[in-house]
């Protein structure tokens, strides 16, 4: 059963989350101001987080920027329809989706199965990744300059995995909105370029040159050479 961290301050929409998603096998802790939800969710005892934006004593968007400071657990940022600018700061401070309220159970757990689904893969996607001193494990949800963990995200590591498993080959946005984010893209939808620029970022503290290429109308390819290992 995995053990999911709510943290948004309408009670009464928290307390009929937690009824339906306990209804569909999920443990559910629940909380309704941001430090509290800060202090929880820095206890690694959460497979996921459902993060509001607003919220008392600390908002969403601080609650994730100090929370990414030391873990990459998965996180949903809950986000108020019309508000296009709080998605694209939730991705900028790590989230790895968002889901604009109103929303649906059907959606609200589709988008949470998608999430964990990254963060606990087939066996059989177990080979290891190497390029330019960069390994990824699959299978283990890694990755490594040489022995510097990267610390990244579930959406940023399935966005490496998926360009270093095609190297010097285009991959369209929307195979990495489906492979990252388990979703077709929407609309002007930001998500994919911003976790592409959080993983060139990540990959730019240590590599001279990040081998991310942007191909215009095409995607992005990974222009090292990648060796595989088991």
């Amino acid at each position: 059963m995995n053990r999911v961290l709510l943290i948004d301050d309408d009670t009464e929409l928290a307390s009929l989350l937690t009824e339906l998603l306990q209804y569909e096998g999920y443990q559910i802790d629940a909380v309704h101001d941001g430090q509290t939800g800060l202090q929880k969710g820095l206890e690694g005892q959460h497979e996921l987080i459902l993060l509001d934006v607003m919220l008392p004593q600390l908002n969403g968007f601080e609650v994730l920027k100090q929370l990414r400071q030391q873990s990459t657990v998965p996180v949903i940022m809950l986000t108020a329809r019309g508000e296009p600018a709080d998605r694209v700061l939730g991705l900028e401070h790590g989230a790895d989706d968002y889901l604009p309220k109103p929303f649906t159970e059907a959606e609200l757990v589709a988008r949470m199965k998608a999430v964990l689904r990254r963060y606990q893969p087939a066996q059989d996607l177990g080979d290891g990744l190497l390029s330019a001193g960069v390994s990824v494990n699959i299978a283990k949800q890694t990755a490594h300059w040489q022995h510097q963990d990267l610390s990244m995200t579930s959406a940023e590591l399935a966005i490496l995995a998926c360009l270093m498993e095609n190297p010097g080959q285009p991959v369209d946005k929307e195979t990495l909105s489906l492979r990252a984010l388990g979703r077709r893209m929407m609309p002007f939808d930001r998500s994919i370029d911003m976790h592409v620029s959080h993983v060139r970022k990540k990959l730019a503290e240590y590599l001279d040159e990040v081998p991310i290429k942007t191909l215009r109308g095409r995607g992005y390819s990974w222009s090292a050479e990648v060796v595989r290992s088991s």
